[in-house]
């Protein structure tokens, strides 16, 4: 059994069983907790696109690569972020996916653009972290429906708190 799918196995696993029943007081161990713990990936990429009226808005699109390790369908409908460096938050957003961003098995999918991406320290401040190529998300929350069927139906399973160091990251200025 390849490593990824016994990992996506065993992360479904214990979707299951921290969804089913709650955790005792002593140990609220949150799905977000199980994935950071078993230091799981979802994020393979983002890129940021920063256009001239960014410097004055502090607001930038970007895209965002996600991957679903397992061997089932995957529905994201909201996520909510704070992305930067060594602790320190340069961006955030909240976003909804109008019809949920669909993660069919062991797939890699594109988020699309999402606008409105706030620049937390401000653009001429973060223009200092576009050499590093990467970024750390500091705190994701994922509202995630499991087992769905196109998008549909499934098994609703709030995920929060995932961090994740180092995501390749990459930016572009459109300055037309």
């Amino acid at each position: 059994m390849s490593k990824a799918l016994y990992v996506g196995l065993l992360w479904l696993l214990s979707l299951a069983f921290v969804s089913a029943a709650p955790a005792p007081d002593a140990a609220k161990i949150s799905v977000g907790d199980i994935i950071n713990a078993l230091k799981i990936q979802l994020v393979k990429s983002i890129n940021v696109t920063i256009t001239l009226e960014s410097l004055t808005t502090n607001l930038v699109t970007t895209a965002v690569e996600i991957s679903n390790t397992l061997p089932v369908e995957l529905t994201i409908n909201t996520i909510n972020t704070s992305a930067g460096i060594n602790g320190t938050e340069f961006a955030a957003f909240q976003h909804t996916f109008e019809k949920g961003l669909v993660l069919p098995p062991f797939s890699t999918v594109n988020t699309g653009e999402i606008p409105n991406v706030l620049l937390t320290q401000g653009a001429i401040a973060s223009l200092d972290i576009i050499p590093l190529g990467f970024l750390d998300l500091l705190n994701t929350d994922v509202n995630v429906h499991a087992l769905t069927i196109f998008g549909f139906g499934g098994i609703p399973i709030p995920i929060t708190g995932l961090k994740q160091s180092h995501v390749p990251t990459t930016y572009n200025l459109a300055l037309s």
